[in-house]
């Protein structure tokens, strides 16, 4: 009990931040783009009761966690409400506001290695810190290479739809509506994690060590 308590409070902090900070930065580049229902809706906001959905932010990881013994959890936030007809190029703008969540947790993942690099430099050794800040990059780094997989409704998935000529396009999107049950049973089977999550996680990482390698 007292181990799972001290897992919580590591993960918590990591988890809040890289959520509400994702569908922020969603919900900042549709209004550049000229799309303010995401901000009329109060979705523009560092507040995290305004982007944890109670099922898929908390139930369906807590069930799926438990169920795999530990082995598999997978959730989501509130989706930020975009109506992709009101930005000024829908179709072009649509790959800068989905590819706006996943570069979030790039650049997250990317400060919690800066925090770790400073502890490691000022010679901490509260293993609370050092657990917290491997659990940011890690998530971030996670979140990062998942949201790119290219299937909607994840932000990947939006980006090939806005690559896709007009008629590919149309023909992607009808997949919507069975996205979610694929990707999940992608990574129920490990596919997206050896295929996809792995190799660019490993790859991110690097890149984070070889920078702070020239320190």
């Amino acid at each position: 009990m007292n181990e799972l308590i001290q897992t919580l409070a590591v993960y918590a902090i990591p988890v809040i931040f890289a959520i509400t900070l994702h569908e922020s930065a969603h919900a900042y580049v549709a209004r550049y783009f000229g799309d303010d229902t995401a901000f009329a809706r109060g979705r523009l906001s560092l507040n995290p009761m305004k982007h944890i959905d109670p099922v898929g932010t908390i139930l369906l990881p807590a069930l799926l966690y438990w169920g795999s013994k530990g082995t598999f959890a997978f959730g989501y936030a509130k989706p930020v409400p975009v109506d992709f007809g009101a930005l000024r190029n829908p179709k072009n703008n649509m790959i800068w506001v989905a590819l706006a969540g996943p570069v979030s947790n790039f650049v997250m993942a990317f400060g919690w290695m800066c925090f770790l690099y400073v502890l490691a430099v000022m010679h901490v050794e509260q293993a609370f810190f050092i657990r917290m800040a491997s659990a940011g990059v890690q998530i971030n780094i996670v979140m990062f290479a998942l949201n790119l997989f290219p299937m909607l409704p994840l932000d990947g998935g939006r980006i090939l739809t806005g690559l896709l000529p007009i008629k590919q396009a149309i023909q992607f999107s009808k997949f919507e509506p069975y996205g979610f049950f694929i990707v999940l049973a992608l990574l129920y089977m490990e596919i997206i994690d050896r295929y996809w999550l792995t190799p660019i996680s490993e790859m991110t990482l690097n890149f984070f060590q070889l920078f702070f390698s020239f320190k």
